[in-house]
């Protein structure tokens, strides 16, 4: 039965393989046909998790070649990473570009009960050193003519990587949401990050550091603090196409102290394009008065991603 399910396996990866530099024709002769195709197959399908995987088979199949079969697939990684550090070393700014681009709705409750469209867009860089994130999103509302909801948000965050986990941020935001108390708010800070989980499926990115904010409230009180920022940025790939985020933020000051967070679960329908349900949730303690302090947005969307 295993001799005929494992060059199905090594067809089907075939098929489905992305574009990806293709690894030399294995060169032993002591590996079975079956398992040499097996492991062609799996590594030209770029995925290490399938590599794993028909490693780990292939090894429990022929054990007389597992120390070979373990050497070819060792090989293969360390040339992969060396591949991916020198993209990332001699590729122009463009090229690591990546982004999602979410267009749809939303409802929100606090402040404001009304329907609207949203519009964010988020952009990353990974370079070798450096990475850029950049962050765009905005929300309009109007009821019989009556604006009920404006939120934009503008954010630029660099990072430099210290080692493979650890990196020093810098942050800088704008931010505006009457129906959440101010017109407009400013922050800037810098701190330390550190990769707390770093795999294929699933990652924990979390930082702290001092801050500094500007804020014009709608009762035109102005407010200026430092503070402490800190953020946790969750991602969990637990199926394939299928993603849950977890995005949460908090100033901490005296005066004013404001706690955000967002959770989104994505599904991949096809190519680039997928679908997002997200909640978000805004809490200041010391909004102007007649505001309430906590703020929620559902939104449902369709997101492009490149």
């Amino acid at each position: 039965m295993r001799s005929v399910l494992l060059p199905l396996a090594a067809l089907l990866m075939l098929g489905n393989a992305p574009d990806a530099p293709a690894p030399g024709p294995l060169d032993s002769d002591d590996i079975p046909p079956v398992i040499r195709a097996m492991l062609q197959a799996a590594m030209e399908s770029g995925n290490e998790g399938e590599v794993a995987t028909v490693e780990k088979y292939a090894r429990n199949v022929s054990p007389e070649n597992a120390r070979e079969i373990a050497e070819i697939t060792a090989k293969w990684r360390t040339a992969r990473r060396e591949a991916a550090t020198e993209k990332l070393r001699t590729s122009d700014f463009l090229t690591l570009l990546k982004g999602r681009i979410e267009v749809g709705g939303f409802y929100s409750t606090g402040n404001s009960n009304n329907g609207g469209v949203t519009v964010n867009a988020n952009l990353t860089r990974e370079g070798f050193r450096w990475r850029h994130r950049l962050a765009l999103l905005a929300e309009y509302q109007e009821s019989n003519g009556v604006k009920s909801r404006e939120h934009y948000l503008a954010a630029f965050e660099p990072n430099y990587k210290i080692d493979d986990r650890a990196y020093i941020y810098g942050a800088a935001q704008f931010e505006s949401d009457r129906y959440l108390g101010y017109f407009e708010r400013y922050s800037a800070s810098v701190g330390a990050g550190y990769s707390a989980i770093k795999s294929s499926s699933v990652s924990l990115d979390l930082e702290l550091g001092p801050a500094y904010r500007y804020t014009r409230f709608t009762d035109e009180t102005l407010e200026s603090n430092l503070a402490a920022r800190g953020t946790a940025r969750f991602g969990w790939t637990f199926a394939p196409g299928v993603r849950l985020t977890q995005d949460a933020a908090a100033y901490l000051q005296s005066a004013n102290s404001t706690l955000t967070g967002r959770t989104a679960l994505s599904a991949r329908l096809f190519g680039p394009l997928s679908a997002q349900l997200s909640y978000d949730i805004a809490y200041e303690s010391r909004p102007p008065e007649g505001q309430a302090s906590t703020g929620t947005t559902s939104r449902a969307s369709l997101v492009y991603a490149f």
